[in-house]
């Protein structure tokens, strides 16, 4: 199977290409410090996703309004929203990311392909809190792309998948690491690999966050006992009937 993390980084930059990125949403909103929210949590902190794609698995849900799904994550309990604004493989939109800021008041996440300054522009200017980096997708510019989002205000999420990423990731300023149990390149999940991560280098100061595969709350409580700090969860909340009641019974696994 071709390596689909090379797939991903092509159609970014043909996005980037064709001006997709090039938004004339501005909004002027308080930015909120999504790894504060994960640090003052007192539950389960669950960062969920709004994905209405996935590339594994399809159409999750068809969304008509993001405003009124951030609302129902908000209302169970969540610390914060990652909003899918690739377009291509997840559904995802720069506009549905600025109504979802609009909406709520805990910190907001873009996640994408992001491989240059200028989709971090546009995540500052869609309202975004924080940008989501993967180390794989951004190896030798990966501290100049942090230096640029630290510069206008937006915390940094940056994804690894292997020991080898992770440690490289410790060495970065990115404001939380995380740890995708979903291989890149091949699409394959294992929420062990969080647990083989963090039962090798156990870092103290960092906020680790577990993403993708987790779909209830024994999975929660197993990463937690891994030593993951936060939960980034799309698939198993886009798939519940009742969102709030999905993301509440996350929330409370701890």
């Amino acid at each position: 199977m071709a390596d689909f993390m090379d797939t991903l980084v092509k159609e970014a930059l043909e996005r980037l290409k064709n001006g997709y990125y090039r938004t004339a949403i501005h909004l002027n909103v308080q930015k909120l410090s999504l790894k504060n929210a994960v640090i003052n949590c007192q539950h389960a902190p669950i960062i969920a996703e709004i994905k209405p794609s996935s590339p594994s698995r399809g159409c999750l849900r068809r969304i008509t309004s993001p405003r009124d799904m951030a609302k129902a994550m908000e209302a169970g309990g969540a610390v914060g929203i990652s909003v899918l604004t690739e377009p291509k493989r997840f559904g995802g939109s720069l506009q549905a990311l600025a109504q979802v800021k609009e909406s709520v008041g805990i910190p907001v996440l873009m996640k994408d392909i992001v491989v240059d300054k200028a989709q971090i522009e546009a995540a500052a200017h869609i309202g975004a809190d924080a940008v989501l980096l993967i180390q794989g997708a951004v190896t030798g510019k990966v501290d100049k792309l942090i230096d640029f989002a630290h510069s206008l205000g937006l915390e940094v999420l940056l994804e690894t998948h292997t020991i080898g990423e992770f440690k490289a990731a410790l060495e970065t300023e990115a404001d939380m690491i995380g740890i995708n149990n979903r291989d890149l390149k091949t699409l394959k999940v294992d929420l062990n690999v969080t647990a083989r991560i963090l039962a090798e280098t156990r870092p103290t100061g960092r906020i680790v966050v577990s993403e993708s595969g987790i779909e209830n709350a024994d999975h929660v409580r197993f990463l937690w006992r891994c030593g993951a700090n936060a939960f980034l969860v799309g698939s198993s909340i886009m798939l519940a009937e009742d969102v709030e009641k999905k993301v509440r019974e996350l929330v409370m696994a701890l």
